[in-house]
């Protein structure tokens, strides 16, 4: 009879990848609007100047 044995390494390595992966998405994407929110903040300031 053959038997073959799954490899859990497999399975553990996607797991960092799907996390690692996540998390640098979140990151990128919190820091674009971290960058946007500082820009909309300049324009007011600038706006609040001019008056």
């Amino acid at each position: 009879m053959m038997h073959e044995a799954l490899d859990q390494w497999t399975f553990v390595i996607a797991a960092y990848a799907i996390g690692l992966g996540g998390t640098a998405a979140l990151i990128a994407q919190s820091w674009l609007a971290m960058r946007k929110a500082e820009a909309r903040r300049d324009r007011a300031r600038d706006k609040g100047r001019e008056k």
